[in-house]
């Protein structure tokens, strides 16, 4: 693989992939590379808008429809706004969830609607990261982790326990399915040690 510029983190809710997005974005930069640090849905004024509307509220707030339009609308500001300018600079863009998290989340768990995830990606949205780090953890323990934030941004974790298992095997078998692309990571261990796994990869 030539060298990556732009990578990715997913997981399931609660799994450490903010963290290690931040981790990993902070080694880049003290090897010297110029790096963004971004994240979905949001990075552009007008994703962050969005995310309020699809991260907080009821979690029956919106169908699964509408929430890939919504997504879809958020990572297409953000690609025009962020993430395409950084690259055609040359920067390195680390980005905490990008489509596969939309693969996963509606295409794969709410009503089955993966054909139509793909194909708006492949109408708005055409780009793929270099790199992808999938951080895998005991949905349990990573459901507590995310409630335990409190962050007023769990709608998600509100769905219960069996949405969050259903998300692991969405997210193990995209692994699964893109080896090209991404590198599964064991994440039941200490944050430094699967940094440091993680930054074996640059």
């Amino acid at each position: 693989m030539s060298t990556p510029k732009f990578i990715t983190f997913e997981g399931i809710d609660g799994s450490g992939k903010s963290t290690q997005s931040r981790m990993f974005a902070e080694f880049a930069r003290n090897q010297g590379r110029d790096v963004i640090l971004t994240r979905e849905p949001g990075g552009s004024p007008g994703a962050e808008e969005i995310r309020q509307l699809v991260l907080t509220g009821d979690p029956d707030r919106w169908s699964a429809e509408t929430e890939i339009l919504l997504f879809t609308a958020a990572r297409r500001d953000h690609l025009e706004k962020t993430i395409e300018p950084a690259l055609r600079e040359g920067k390195t863009v680390i980005c905490d969830r990008f489509a596969d998290s939309t693969r996963v989340y509606q295409g794969a768990t709410r009503g089955d609607l993966r054909a139509m995830v793909d194909s708006l990606h492949s109408l708005m949205i055409s780009r793929e990261p270099d790199l992808t780090f999938i951080i895998d953890m005991d949905p349990a323990v990573a459901l507590e982790r995310g409630l335990a934030r409190n962050s007023g941004e769990d709608r998600f974790e509100d769905f219960g326990l069996g949405f969050q298992e259903t998300l692991r095997h969405g997210f193990l078998a995209l692994a699964h399915d893109h080896p090209e692309r991404c590198v599964l990571i064991d994440g039941n261990r200490t944050a430094d040690q699967i940094a440091s796994e993680i930054a074996a990869h640059l």
